[in-house]
Order: C-alpha cells, then sequence, then structure tokens
C-alpha cells in the first residue's frame, strides 16, 4: 500500500515540480494582495510541514517544538534555488517516513497536536493538504503564465481526445476510465496494484 502513497504524492509533487519550471523567479515571489501568499510563501509552508509532520513521526508528535507555523506565512527566501531546495527538503523527509510504513505498522498510533491517529489516518490527512496548497501553487502559476502556461493536465478543448486514447490504451469496452480502476469494473489497473 505504501507504494501507492508515495505514488499519489510523487504525483502532486510533480505539478508542483512543473509549475516552478515555467516561473521565473520574480514570479515565486508575487503576490496578488497582502492577504495572500506567494508560491514562495506556500512553498514555505507545505515543506515546513512536512518536516514536522515526518520527522520521527513514529516516535515524536507531528507538531514539532521547534516549529514555528507562524513564520511559514512570512517569506525568508531571496533566490529560486533557496526555494526550491526547502521544496525538496521537505518532500525528501516525506518520502523517508513512507518508506518506513510496512503492513505491520501502518494502523500504528502516532500523534498530531496530541491527537492520536492511526499512521493511515496521518498519511490520508496530507494528503488532503497538500494537493490542497499545490492546487493554489498551480492556480497561481497558470494566472502569471495565461497564454503560455503549459497544461499540467488535459488541455482545454481536448477531453474527446483524451478520453479516445484511454480508450484505445485501456481497451474500447470501457465507456469511461478513472485514474485507477477501469470505469464499470472492479478492475485495477496494473500501474494501481499493490
Amino acid at each position: 500500500m505504501k507504494d501507492l502513497f508515495i505514488k499519489r504524492f510523487l504525483y502532486y509533487k510533480e505539478l508542483g515540480d512543473k509549475s516552478f519550471a515555467q516561473l521565473s523567479e520574480e514570479q515565486l515571489f508575487w503576490q496578488y494582495n497582502e492577504e495572500s501568499n506567494s508560491i514562495a510563501i506556500i512553498i514555505n509552508h507545505v515543506a515546513g510541514n512536512m518536516l514536522s509532520r515526518w520527522t520521527n513521526f513514529f516516535t515524536e508528535d507531528g507538531e514539532k517544538d521547534w516549529r514555528n507555523r507562524d513564520s511559514e506565512f512570512i517569506n525568508s527566501f531571496k533566490t529560486k534555488a533557496e526555494i526550491l531546495q526547502y521544496w525538496e527538503k521537505g518532500w525528501n523527509c516525506l518520502f523517508e517516513a513512507l518508506n518506513q510504513i510496512t503492513n505491520e505498522n501502518i494502523n500504528s498510533t502516532i500523534y498530531i497536536r496530541g491527537e492520536a491517529h492511526s499512521v493511515l489516518d496521518a498519511i490520508f490527512r496530507q494528503l488532503a493538504h497538500y494537493p490542497y496548497h499545490i492546487g493554489q501553487i498551480v492556480y497561481i502559476a497558470k494566472m502569471m503564465k495565461n497564454n503560455d502556461w503549459k497544461t499540467l493536465s488535459i488541455a482545454r478543448n481536448k477531453s474527446a481526445d483524451f478520453n479516445q486514447e484511454m480508450h484505445s490504451k485501456f481497451g474500447s469496452n470501457q465507456e469511461n476510465s478513472s485514474s485507477v480502476c477501469f470505469a464499470k469494473s472492479n478492475e485495477v489497473r496494473d500501474d494501481y496494484k499493490l
């Protein structure tokens, strides 16, 4: 099961990576107004959360004493390289933690701010949290790039072409396709099998 979680997290990381590749250093620091977050600030928060949640996650509370969450919403970066280095540091921490998960410990109890969670629940919690912020990153990047944006999903007005490609790839007897299972079927696609 951990391989599936790693695959899902890698997908969301890739959305961020592909967004950053399209942006200049200046664009990473752009804020719509004082109350909004720049992409740099969102990265600071996401990576800060990852480092807190996943460092020694079996033995320490996920909200570390050394974390200052409020400071994550104040930009401290100077360059794109610093931003991306911190982004990678957070993800590396997450993936190292996920690699420690086994079938035997996935239901173990861990704590976040003193609240008990199974390891599985903590993963689901972060699978909701990180994509939420990555969606913000993609949205901001897409607004800035406008017509120069290189889509990260199905291109506008290309859904029919994509669906036809999926039908060709996975069989014409499927009416629709999902990311995990064939439509109207319990059969899980090979790349999602454990």
